[in-house]
């Protein structure tokens, strides 16, 4: 090797070549002032259309009542058509509405807790009761559940468990065949 390229070889860092007037960095920041006028801009347009939107439904709203045809003198007008009282909805045709969506939801949640909480008939011709769930439970417990017989798998016949502890009442046992 010749001397020149060893020398040349040994620098850790050769001088970059930059073209003339670039020292290699910006010399000059963004401006600011070109994302501020946007800006200012954007809500200039912004209010401009605010105000003309609001001219707009002023003007139809003065031009539906100048040109609101008379009210028939048999009509009674009614103060406030947009309040729904109770006596109201009821003279809406089925299927209607709901009046109060959270208290209808309340007191229907409500009878369904009050349901699950009591004895009650379900069908008194059948003899089906309804009892209330921490007793249904009591008695699964007590009874325990039906077991299906290991020799007749596809014969569908159930053999129930005897009770361990004393019989029920006569409405208790009723329901623990009922759904």
């Amino acid at each position: 090797m010749s001397e020149d390229t060893t020398r040349h070889s040994m620098t850790p860092n050769p001088p970059l070549i930059t073209p003339a007037g670039h020292d290699g960095y910006e010399h000059e920041d963004l401006s600011a002032s070109g994302p501020l006028y946007f800006m200012a801009g954007l809500a200039v347009t912004i209010i401009v259309l605010y105000v003309i939107v609001f001219g707009m439904y002023r003007f139809l709203d003065s031009y539906t009542k100048e040109h609101q045809p008379a009210l028939s003198p048999m009509a009674t007008a009614e103060t406030d058509t947009r309040s729904i009282t109770h006596g109201d909805v009821q003279t809406f045709p089925e299927p209607r509405l709901e009046e109060s969506e959270r208290t209808e939801l309340r007191s229907y949640g409500e009878e369904e807790e009050r349901k699950l909480a009591i004895y009650d008939w379900v069908d008194k011709s059948k003899g089906v009761v309804r009892i209330p769930i921490e007793r249904a439970m009591d008695l699964i417990v007590q009874r325990g559940l039906p077991v299906h017989a290991t020799g007749a798998a596809g014969s569908g016949a159930v053999n129930k468990q005897t009770p361990k502890a004393p019989a029920a009442e006569p409405n208790e046992e009723k329901a623990a065949g009922s759904p």
